[in-house]
Parts: structure tokens; sequence; C-alpha cells
């Protein structure tokens, strides 16, 4: 196996999740099969949080020229996640410091994850009309933790593509909305949580292909075209949910996509922050592949193949 120079390791401060199924023995198999992608972790060892809440350390100005890094205590962590939700929010911000801000997002999500008694200081200190996408993120994620399993011995058999781009699969959640009445958000969610987008080239460990992740057997009931295809798996999803209860019953149609409570519980939230804010896509759409291992996470970068 060649490990290429996209491969980046970071400090291991608690795995996100692992790359299992989410199905119990007594559950049916579903039709379209799950493998939870970990949210990164942190490339430095943060500091613990005193009794007394210090002023927020400098925050320097983003270097995009560089790895995203997350601060290392509440107060300045606070503070760099109010500017990346800010930039979310301005229309002039594009690709690639969009991606980069997206990226940071993500390290800064799980950094609140691994260090929960940051919480309520970093909500306190953000501002109201981003405090409730971030706390719907952050339990979005917890949910997710809980189908971690054993950590992986290898590398997984990936390829790792660029995302089409933003406005591009917004187009085709809102087709998909349009012909078969499933809310753009919940495309999006499951397109995040399965492929991070899109990005994944691969099967998962039960098999599942493409973006939206479908088990052959159900693409043959419910897709055309090319299982490979955003646009063609993103409209297949759609097709399926519809036939499964959505959109009058979403919690019933996502369920019968994965037989995971707290897989329907992580969408659903990560939904319901881009209904209230659809900004917040702009976000999820820069989130990288972190992939657990033995030796740490490691950050699986566009670009990145095994062989």
């Amino acid at each position: 196996m060649r490990r290429s120079t996209f491969v980046i390791r970071v400090a291991s401060v608690g795995l996100v999740g692992a790359l299992v199924g989410c199905s119990t023995a007594a559950a049916p198999t579903p039709s379209v099969r799950y493998t939870p992608i970990p949210t990164a972790v942190a490339s430095a060892t943060p500091t613990a949080e005193p009794s007394v809440i210090p002023a927020a350390t400098a925050t320097p100005a983003p270097n995009y020229n560089e790895l995203p890094a997350p601060a290392n205590d509440a107060a300045a962590l606070a503070t760099q996640l109010a500017m990346v939700e800010a930039a979310l929010r301005d229309p002039n911000v594009k690709d690639p410091e969009l991606a980069w801000l997206g990226h940071l997002q993500q390290l800064d999500y799980s950094r609140l994850q691994d260090y929960p008694e940051w919480k309520d200081t970093v909500l306190a200190r953000l501002p109201e009309t981003t405090r409730a996408a971030v706390n719907g993120s952050l339990e979005a994620g917890k949910q997710l933790r809980l189908l971690s399993g054993p950590t992986p011995k290898n590398l997984p058999d990936w390829k790792i593509v660029a995302p089409a781009p933003i406005d591009e699969l917004l187009g085709f959640y809102k087709e998909a909305e349009a012909e078969f009445g499933v809310p753009w958000y919940y495309l999006a969610s499951i397109h995040l949580v399965e492929t991070r987008m899109g990005r994944i080239r691969g099967l998962s460990s039960a098999g599942a292909q493409g973006p939206m992740q479908f088990m052959p057997a159900t693409w043959a009931g419910y897709g055309t075209g090319d299982i490979n295809s955003d646009h063609d798996s993103i409209l297949a999803a759609a097709r399926y949910l519809k036939a499964e209860g959505a959109p009058g019953n979403m919690q019933k149609a996502l369920f019968a996509y994965n037989h995971s409570q707290a897989y329907v519980n992580a969408l659903a939230l990560y939904a319901e922050v881009m209904k209230a804010d659809p900004a917040e896509y702009r976000g999820y759409h820069g989130w990288q592949v972190y992939y657990p291992t033995q030796d740490g996470p490691v950050l699986l970068a566009v670009g990145w193949i095994k062989e």
C-alpha cells in the first residue's frame, strides 16, 4: 500500500466514529448502508478549562495557505468560531476560502465534542443568531459518535475526489425536492454524512456504492443512470425516501434508509440547522474526510488513493 502525500496525520484526542454498520442483529438489513465518517479531530492538545474564564487569546487572521487549526482554549475557540460563522454567512466569501472555513468549522465543532465542558462558555460568547446552528451541529455529531465501532486496522479502499460546487449540488437537491417533495436539507444531510458531499469514491464495508451509498439491489429498484453520479444518486435517494413515507413521515423514511435511531437523529438535526439557516450548508460543504486508525485519525485529502 502506498500512502500518498495527501495523507495528513493528526494527534488523537478521541475518535468520532468508525466504519461500521449500524443495524443490530435483531433489526432488518437496511436497504441503504450507512458508513459514518468521523468529524475532524484537533492537531494540538488543548489546555484544560480553568474555573475562571480568561479573555480570549489572540486569534490570528486566517492563513488560507495552511491547514486550519482549532483554538486551544474555550474563549479563543468562541472567538474563532464566531469569525467562521460570520464568514459563512457573507455571500462575498467564495471558494477556496469558503472551503477552508468549512474545514475549520468542522475542526472547531470536533474540539467542542472532545471538550464538552467548554460548550456552555463557547455558546454563551457566540452571537445569538448563530448559537442555535452551532448547538444543532454539535448535537448531531454527538448522535453520530454513538455509532462508533472498533478502530479499523487499515485505511479504506477509497479514492477522495473534490466535491461538486456548492450551487451545483444545491440545484440537484432542489430538483429532487421539486420532483418528489423531499426537502432539500434532508438530502444534503444524507450526502454530508454518507460521503462528505461525494468526496468518497469506493465501496462501504457493506458494499454500498455512490455518493448516497446505495446497496446495488436498492439502486436497481429506485435508481436511474449512474450510481456514482451526484445528480442521479440524489434523485434516487429522494425517490426512495418518498416511497418510504417522505415528506409526511421523515422519521420513518430516514429509518428505512438506515436502521439506526442515532443516524436518524443526526440527519434530522443537520437538516433542521440548514432549514433554519441555509448558510450553514456552505460550511458543511467544506467538511473533510477523516478516518480513524490505530495510529490516530488520518485526514484523507482530495487526491488521496490507496494502492
